[in-house]
This record gives structure tokens, C-alpha cells and sequence, in this order.
């Protein structure tokens, strides 16, 4: 596993794709959130707090994860190494957790450099640290899970075509139902809202940006994460027979 994922990094890295990913996170949310006037202005919202950032990560994430892992698998079928990949000495979820970490890791560097936006904020409140610690660590903590969620559901995606477009698009299309789809499922059927609403990623990530880590967010994300990476393992093993 741990082989893989540094394949997987080293092939981010060798290529513009990574430094592409982490600059376009890093400029569009720093436009989005210090230039652009808008709701997602942290200068002219009037609160010293980090809830602009997460409630855009969301969205940049949407895309940008997707486009990370369209190639996990798809190019592997693509260049028809596949097979060789599948011979190695390495169990399927060995392979499927290297491209799984390899792409979280990715984006985990993309993230850190926000802390940045931390300290700006801790300086310029006022008065100065007038910044609830609490519910930014909460939604940092939160933004991780979310972040795996994507990744599983984006490399289980790109096992199911050889085109890393249609990948990218199938992957989009199945975070965004998880993310944003429950909600307004939930808004045409107001007596089972909370049950509906239960099952989409957002209730559970803005539970977790409150700054309270309840078990049931937490248990939430690891399950939908192996849910899909389990899906691609089942997928890699078709392919196998």
C-alpha cells in the first residue's frame, strides 16, 4: 500500500497536475475569500471566523478531488498496465488504499497552507485572537473526512471507465448528490427531512464545523469512505476473473 501511494504522489508531483491542483485551491479560494466582494469576503463579513473558507471548500473540492483521481484507474486501463498492476504480490485493497492515501495526501497538501488564513484572522480580530478555536479546528477536522469521502467515491469511479473524463464526471456528479442531492431531497419530502438529510454529507459536516465531534459524524464518513472503496475493490475483482 504504502509503495503505491508514493507511486501515486510521485506521479502527482512529476507532472503539472500537482502543483496545478494545489494552485488553483490556493488561488481560487484566496480570491473568493480576500478579493472578491461577495458573501464568501472574510473582510467584509464582520466576524473574525473561518466559516467562508468551509462553506467554499465544499465546492472547489468538488471538482478538484475528481480530477485528482480520474486517472487512479482509468489510465491504468487506458495504457493497459491494469493487469501487470493486478499481478504484483499485493492484495486488491492493498492497491486500492495506495491510490486511495495517495490521492488524500495530495490534497491534504493543498490544505495545509490555509492555516495561513488561521493566523490572518487571529491578527486582524479585535481584539486580536477573537477567533473560535473550537469550531475552526471542528471544520478543519470535518474537511479531512470529507475530503476522504471524495477520494474514495472519485477512485471508485475512475475504476469504472478507461475515459478519465467520463471518470471526472461521474465523480462530480456522484459527490455533488452526496454533498448538496440529500438536502433538496429532503426539502420535497419534509416528513422524512431528517432521515433524508442524515444521509447526505452536509448535515455531517456542518454538525462537525460547530466544533463538536459527535461519534455518529465521524462513524459516518469512515463508513461511506469504505463503503466505496470496498465498491472498488468488488470492481477491480470482475476485472480480475
Amino acid at each position: 500500500m504504502k509503495s503505491i501511494a508514493l507511486r501515486e504522489l510521485k506521479s502527482f508531483f512529476g507532472s503539472p497536475i500537482g502543483y496545478l491542483v494545489i494552485a488553483l485551491f490556493l488561488i481560487l479560494n484566496g480570491l473568493f475569500l480576500w478579493v472578491f466582494e461577495g458573501d464568501y469576503n472574510i473582510l467584509n463579513s464582520g466576524f473574525a471566523d473561518m466559516s467562508p473558507f468551509f462553506t467554499l471548500s465544499p465546492w472547489i473540492l468538488l471538482f478538484l478531488i475528481p480530477a485528482v483521481t480520474m486517472r487512479s484507474f482509468s489510465d491504468e486501463k487506458k495504457q493497459g498496465t491494469l493487469e501487470l498492476l493486478l499481478t504484483k504480490p499485493l492484495s486488491l485493497w492493498d492497491i486500492v488504499s495506495g491510490k486511495f492515501f495517495g490521492a488524500f495526501l495530495m490534497i491534504i497538501l493543498a490544505i495545509i497552507p490555509t492555516l495561513i488564513y488561521v493566523f490572518a484572522i487571529w491578527s486582524l480580530g479585535a481584539p486580536e485572537g477573537n477567533i473560535d478555536m473550537g469550531s475552526t479546528l471542528g471544520s478543519y477536522f470535518g474537511l479531512l473526512f470529507l475530503i476522504a469521502s471524495y477520494s474514495a467515491i472519485g477512485v471508485f469511479t475512475s475504476s469504472l471507465s478507461d475515459n478519465q473524463i467520463v471518470a471526472f464526471l461521474i465523480a462530480v456528479f456522484v459527490c455533488f448528490f452526496f454533498y448538496f442531492g440529500f438536502d433538496g431531497i429532503a426539502t420535497l419530502l419534509p416528513s422524512f427531512s431528517n432521515f433524508i438529510s442524515a444521509v447526505g454529507m452536509q448535515e455531517h459536516f456542518k454538525s462537525m464545523s460547530r466544533g463538536v465531534l459527535d461519534t455518529r459524524d465521524i462513524i459516518y464518513f469512515i463508513s461511506l469512505t469504505i463503503a466505496f472503496l470496498s465498491l472498488t475493490v468488488y470492481k477491480l475483482k470482475s476485472v480480475q476473473l
